[in-house]
């Protein structure tokens, strides 16, 4: 089975009211496209990393009223979970395909992960496209671009993510819903790849910081 894309279909999911209604559709629509995808992407990012990369599909399970208004996969080298280690992430807002290497405020080694950002600044700003975006709170929308940031904007950012325990830091692309590339599964999952694939370096600093 071949990855197939995304649709407006998948989008419109986070306009269904209500929990039960909402997850349902999660899981018909959205969820077996994550795993045939996650799986390839798992495969891949083996083969990048050195290490064995295990799917996670989000199961919103701690939501008890109010229906999820985002989904993702995540890969990471643990079994169990992914929240307290540095991921890769693929999902979708109502408007949006996120992807990410997220380091979120779960992470043990916070600290130690941005010290050794701001100590390789130069390296992973000139190994960065201006295309890609960062994210703060993986629970929001909001992005700045890289291509926006000076140097200082940079240090500022790395220093709130080690500084204060809610901050994250997310970087990778952010893809509008209306762009074609979402609908043609081949091309999107080389997309993805090639995202992780620049992404690895930074993603290798942030695993061997721990």
């Amino acid at each position: 089975m071949s990855f197939e894309g995304f649709t407006q279909k998948d989008f419109d999911t986070f306009h269904i009211e209500g929990l039960d209604a909402r997850m349902e559709a999660i899981r018909e629509r959205i969820q077996p496209k994550f795993k045939v995808l996650g799986d390839a992407l798992c495969n891949e990012l083996s083969l990048l990393s050195g290490s064995e990369m295990h799917l996670h599909i989000a199961k919103h399970a701690r939501r008890k009223v109010n229906p999820p208004v985002d989904t993702w996969l995540a890969i990471c080298p643990n079994k169990r979970g992914y929240k307290q280690f540095p991921h890769f992430q693929v999902g979708l807002f109502d408007d949006r395909v996120f992807i990410w290497l997220a380091l979120i405020y779960e992470l043990p080694n916070k600290q130690a992960i941005a010290d050794t950002y701001l100590k390789k600044l130069p390296a992973i700003r000139k190994s960065l496209p201006d295309s890609f975006v960062l994210s703060f709170d993986h629970m929001k929308k909001d992005t700045i671009s890289v291509g926006k940031l000076d140097k200082q904007a940079w240090i500022q950012s790395l220093q709130k993510f080690r500084d204060v325990k809610k901050n994250e830091f997310l970087v990778g692309l952010n893809i509008h819903a209306d762009d074609a590339v979402l609908q043609d599964g081949a091309k999107l999952e080389d997309l993805v790849k090639h995202t992780f694939e620049t992404l690895l370096p930074l993603y290798v600093l942030a695993r061997d910081s721990a």
